[in-house]
Protein backbone atom coordinates (compact mmCIF):
# COMPACT_ATOMS: atom_id res chain seq x y z
CA UNK A 1 0.00 0.00 0.00
CA UNK A 2 1.35 3.15 -0.54
CA UNK A 3 1.59 5.63 2.12
CA UNK A 4 2.30 9.49 0.64
CA UNK A 5 4.47 12.13 2.55
CA UNK A 6 4.83 15.33 1.93
CA UNK A 7 7.83 17.68 0.88
CA UNK A 8 7.48 21.08 0.48
CA UNK A 9 4.42 20.33 -0.84
CA UNK A 10 5.06 17.70 -2.82
CA UNK A 11 3.22 14.47 -1.95
CA UNK A 12 5.63 11.12 -2.97
CA UNK A 13 4.27 7.71 -2.79
CA UNK A 14 6.68 4.70 -0.83
CA UNK A 15 6.26 3.24 -3.84
CA UNK A 16 8.59 5.70 -5.34
CA UNK A 17 10.25 6.84 -2.46
CA UNK A 18 11.76 3.23 -1.20
CA UNK A 19 12.98 2.19 -4.41
CA UNK A 20 14.77 5.71 -5.00
CA UNK A 21 16.78 5.18 -1.55
CA UNK A 22 17.36 1.44 -2.49
CA UNK A 23 18.93 2.49 -6.06
CA UNK A 24 20.72 5.31 -4.58
CA UNK A 25 22.06 3.26 -1.57
CA UNK A 26 23.35 0.17 -3.91
CA UNK A 27 25.01 2.40 -6.90
CA UNK A 28 26.95 4.37 -4.05
CA UNK A 29 28.09 1.27 -1.99
CA UNK A 30 29.72 -0.06 -5.30
CA UNK A 31 31.42 3.45 -6.11
CA UNK A 32 32.29 3.84 -2.08
CA UNK A 33 33.83 -0.34 -1.86
CA UNK A 34 35.96 0.90 -5.35
CA UNK A 35 37.27 4.35 -4.17
CA UNK A 36 37.94 2.57 -0.51
CA UNK A 37 40.36 0.10 -2.31
CA UNK A 38 42.01 2.26 -3.48
CA UNK A 39 42.38 4.83 -0.56
CA UNK A 40 43.28 2.04 1.46
CA UNK A 41 45.94 0.90 -0.21
CA UNK A 42 47.62 4.39 -0.27
CA UNK A 43 47.30 4.51 3.50
CA UNK A 44 48.88 1.28 3.78
CA UNK A 45 51.85 2.33 1.39
CA UNK A 46 52.18 5.81 2.48
CA UNK A 47 50.47 6.28 5.83
CA UNK A 48 46.78 7.70 6.81
CA UNK A 49 47.79 11.72 5.37
CA UNK A 50 48.13 11.48 1.73
CA UNK A 51 45.32 9.51 2.10
CA UNK A 52 43.23 11.57 4.60
CA UNK A 53 44.37 14.59 2.34
CA UNK A 54 43.39 13.41 -0.94
CA UNK A 55 40.01 12.14 0.21
CA UNK A 56 38.38 15.27 1.77
CA UNK A 57 40.27 17.67 -1.73
CA UNK A 58 38.22 15.45 -3.62
CA UNK A 59 35.19 15.77 -1.40
CA UNK A 60 35.51 19.68 -1.46
CA UNK A 61 35.50 19.30 -4.92
CA UNK A 62 32.43 17.31 -5.22
CA UNK A 63 30.61 19.74 -2.68
CA UNK A 64 31.51 22.85 -4.54
CA UNK A 65 29.86 20.82 -7.91
CA UNK A 66 26.78 19.92 -6.07
CA UNK A 67 26.63 23.67 -4.96
CA UNK A 68 26.79 24.79 -8.18
CA UNK A 69 24.99 21.86 -9.64
CA UNK A 70 21.91 22.35 -7.64
CA UNK A 71 20.57 26.32 -8.19
CA UNK A 72 20.86 25.42 -12.22
CA UNK A 73 19.23 21.95 -11.73
CA UNK A 74 16.14 23.72 -9.88
CA UNK A 75 15.54 26.58 -12.70
CA UNK A 76 15.26 23.50 -15.48
CA UNK A 77 11.21 22.88 -16.32
CA UNK A 78 10.13 19.72 -14.35
CA UNK A 79 9.02 17.65 -17.81
CA UNK A 80 12.50 18.80 -19.11
CA UNK A 81 14.29 17.87 -16.49
CA UNK A 82 12.73 14.45 -16.35
CA UNK A 83 13.16 13.83 -20.15
CA UNK A 84 17.08 14.32 -19.86
CA UNK A 85 17.31 12.52 -16.67
CA UNK A 86 15.45 9.85 -17.74
CA UNK A 87 17.62 9.28 -20.80
CA UNK A 88 20.64 9.67 -19.01
CA UNK A 89 19.27 6.55 -16.49
CA UNK A 90 18.38 4.57 -19.62
CA UNK A 91 22.08 4.88 -21.25
CA UNK A 92 23.82 4.42 -17.32
CA UNK A 93 21.53 1.14 -15.92
CA UNK A 94 21.87 -0.52 -19.74
CA UNK A 95 25.61 0.21 -18.95
CA UNK A 96 25.84 -1.49 -15.83
CA UNK A 97 23.03 -4.56 -17.07
CA UNK A 98 25.41 -5.47 -20.33
CA UNK A 99 28.47 -5.72 -17.77
CA UNK A 100 26.77 -7.62 -15.22
CA UNK A 101 25.58 -10.00 -17.37
CA UNK A 102 28.32 -9.93 -19.48
CA UNK A 103 30.56 -10.95 -16.05
CA UNK A 104 28.10 -13.20 -15.11
CA UNK A 105 27.95 -14.90 -18.63
CA UNK A 106 31.46 -15.26 -18.45
CA UNK A 107 32.83 -13.13 -21.18
CA UNK A 108 34.14 -10.34 -18.79
CA UNK A 109 36.02 -11.21 -15.23
CA UNK A 110 34.55 -10.28 -12.35
CA UNK A 111 35.82 -7.58 -10.49
CA UNK A 112 38.51 -8.49 -7.53
CA UNK A 113 38.75 -5.73 -4.92
CA UNK A 114 41.67 -7.66 -3.55
CA UNK A 115 43.40 -8.33 -7.17
CA UNK A 116 42.66 -3.98 -7.76
CA UNK A 117 43.94 -3.81 -4.10
CA UNK A 118 47.31 -6.01 -4.77
CA UNK A 119 47.76 -3.83 -8.09
CA UNK A 120 47.75 -0.03 -6.02
CA UNK A 121 49.67 -1.42 -3.73
CA UNK A 122 52.61 -2.33 -5.96
CA UNK A 123 52.35 0.85 -8.20
CA UNK A 124 52.81 2.82 -4.92
CA UNK A 125 55.40 1.41 -3.88
CA UNK A 126 57.29 1.11 -6.86
CA UNK A 127 56.34 4.75 -6.87
CA UNK A 128 57.94 5.08 -3.14
CA UNK A 129 61.56 4.46 -4.62
CA UNK A 130 61.93 7.84 -5.60
CA UNK A 131 61.77 10.52 -3.23
CA UNK A 132 60.01 10.61 -0.69
CA UNK A 133 57.87 13.67 -0.69
CA UNK A 134 57.36 13.03 -4.41
CA UNK A 135 55.43 9.54 -3.55
CA UNK A 136 53.42 11.26 -0.91
CA UNK A 137 52.48 13.57 -3.45
CA UNK A 138 51.49 10.98 -6.17
CA UNK A 139 50.24 8.57 -3.52
CA UNK A 140 47.28 11.63 -2.23
CA UNK A 141 46.85 12.39 -6.09
CA UNK A 142 45.59 8.38 -6.49
CA UNK A 143 43.53 9.12 -3.25
CA UNK A 144 42.10 11.95 -4.75
CA UNK A 145 41.59 11.12 -8.41
CA UNK A 146 40.07 7.56 -6.85
CA UNK A 147 37.13 9.50 -4.96
CA UNK A 148 36.33 12.06 -7.31
CA UNK A 149 35.77 9.36 -10.17
CA UNK A 150 33.57 7.30 -8.05
CA UNK A 151 32.41 10.50 -5.81
CA UNK A 152 31.17 12.03 -9.46
CA UNK A 153 28.91 8.96 -10.14
CA UNK A 154 27.63 8.99 -6.87
CA UNK A 155 26.44 12.44 -7.01
CA UNK A 156 25.02 11.98 -10.94
CA UNK A 157 22.89 8.96 -9.43
CA UNK A 158 21.71 11.06 -6.63
CA UNK A 159 20.68 14.12 -8.49
CA UNK A 160 19.02 11.86 -11.17
CA UNK A 161 17.04 9.50 -9.82
CA UNK A 162 16.12 12.70 -7.25
CA UNK A 163 15.22 14.52 -9.75
CA UNK A 164 11.42 15.00 -9.72
CA UNK A 165 10.28 17.10 -6.70
CA UNK A 166 10.22 15.67 -3.45
CA UNK A 167 12.97 12.96 -4.18
CA UNK A 168 15.99 14.23 -3.36
CA UNK A 169 15.86 13.47 -0.04
CA UNK A 170 15.55 9.93 0.27
CA UNK A 171 18.35 9.39 -2.94
CA UNK A 172 20.50 11.73 -0.21
CA UNK A 173 19.26 9.37 2.51
CA UNK A 174 20.54 6.43 0.45
CA UNK A 175 23.77 7.34 -0.85
CA UNK A 176 25.13 8.68 2.61
CA UNK A 177 24.12 5.58 3.94
CA UNK A 178 26.11 3.64 1.89
CA UNK A 179 29.10 5.70 2.39
CA UNK A 180 28.41 5.27 6.40
CA UNK A 181 28.04 1.45 6.21
CA UNK A 182 31.05 0.90 3.63
CA UNK A 183 33.36 3.27 5.25
CA UNK A 184 32.55 1.60 9.08
CA UNK A 185 33.16 -1.90 7.43
CA UNK A 186 36.38 -0.72 5.70
CA UNK A 187 37.91 1.25 8.89
CA UNK A 188 36.93 -1.57 11.16
CA UNK A 189 38.38 -4.57 8.73
CA UNK A 190 41.42 -2.15 7.22
CA UNK A 191 41.76 -4.56 4.29
CA UNK A 192 39.90 -4.90 1.01
CA UNK A 193 36.09 -5.68 0.93
CA UNK A 194 36.03 -8.68 -1.05
CA UNK A 195 33.33 -10.26 0.03
CA UNK A 196 30.92 -7.51 -1.63
CA UNK A 197 28.91 -9.25 -4.21
CA UNK A 198 29.19 -6.21 -6.62
CA UNK A 199 28.15 -7.94 -10.08
CA UNK A 200 25.09 -8.97 -8.38
CA UNK A 201 24.53 -4.90 -6.73
CA UNK A 202 25.47 -4.29 -10.50
CA UNK A 203 22.59 -5.99 -11.52
CA UNK A 204 20.04 -4.82 -9.36
CA UNK A 205 21.13 -1.33 -9.63
CA UNK A 206 21.08 -1.52 -13.50
CA UNK A 207 17.71 -2.73 -13.66
CA UNK A 208 16.81 0.30 -10.94
CA UNK A 209 18.29 2.80 -12.84
CA UNK A 210 16.90 1.97 -16.33
CA UNK A 211 13.69 1.06 -15.08
CA UNK A 212 14.09 4.73 -13.23
CA UNK A 213 15.29 5.91 -16.64
CA UNK A 214 11.98 4.39 -18.87
CA UNK A 215 9.54 5.64 -16.03
CA UNK A 216 11.19 9.68 -16.33
CA UNK A 217 11.43 9.51 -19.86
CA UNK A 218 7.69 8.71 -20.90
CA UNK A 219 6.61 11.13 -17.88
CA UNK A 220 8.79 13.66 -19.48
CA UNK A 221 7.30 13.12 -22.98
CA UNK A 222 3.80 13.59 -21.14
CA UNK A 223 2.50 10.03 -21.43
CA UNK A 224 0.64 7.85 -18.36
CA UNK A 225 1.71 5.69 -16.74
CA UNK A 226 -1.00 2.79 -15.37
CA UNK A 227 -0.91 2.63 -11.76
CA UNK A 228 1.08 5.93 -11.35
CA UNK A 229 4.39 5.38 -9.17
CA UNK A 230 3.07 1.21 -8.60
CA UNK A 231 4.79 1.12 -12.67
CA UNK A 232 8.07 1.53 -11.48
CA UNK A 233 8.41 -1.70 -9.23
CA UNK A 234 7.22 -3.59 -12.84
CA UNK A 235 9.77 -1.97 -14.75
CA UNK A 236 12.64 -2.62 -12.34
CA UNK A 237 11.40 -6.37 -12.17
CA UNK A 238 10.97 -6.31 -16.06
CA UNK A 239 14.47 -5.57 -16.55
CA UNK A 240 16.28 -7.39 -13.85
CA UNK A 241 14.26 -10.84 -15.48
CA UNK A 242 15.76 -9.56 -18.91
CA UNK A 243 19.28 -9.18 -17.81
CA UNK A 244 19.26 -12.50 -15.60
CA UNK A 245 17.54 -14.31 -19.03
CA UNK A 246 20.33 -12.64 -20.80
CA UNK A 247 23.43 -13.56 -18.52
CA UNK A 248 21.87 -17.33 -18.86
CA UNK A 249 21.69 -17.43 -22.76
CA UNK A 250 25.47 -15.79 -22.81
CA UNK A 251 26.71 -18.45 -20.75
CA UNK A 252 25.82 -20.95 -22.25
CA UNK A 253 26.83 -19.40 -25.36
CA UNK A 254 30.04 -18.95 -23.64
CA UNK A 255 30.31 -22.50 -22.71
CA UNK A 256 29.32 -23.79 -26.11
CA UNK A 257 32.15 -21.86 -27.92
CA UNK A 258 34.44 -22.98 -25.06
Amino acid sequence: MSRPYGHNGHVISLATAAPIAGASFLASAVEVVEAFTIVLAVSVVRGPRPAILGTLSALGLLALVIIALGPMLAAVPIQGLQLTIGVLLIVFGLGWLRKAVLRAGGVLSLHDEAAAFQEETEALRSESAADARAADWLAGLAAFKAVLLEGTEVVFIVLAVGARPGLLAPAAFGAAAACVLVLAFGVMLRRPLTRVPENTLKFLVGGLLTGFGVFWSCEGLGAPWPGGDWAIPGLVAFYLIAGLAASSVVAAVTRRTA
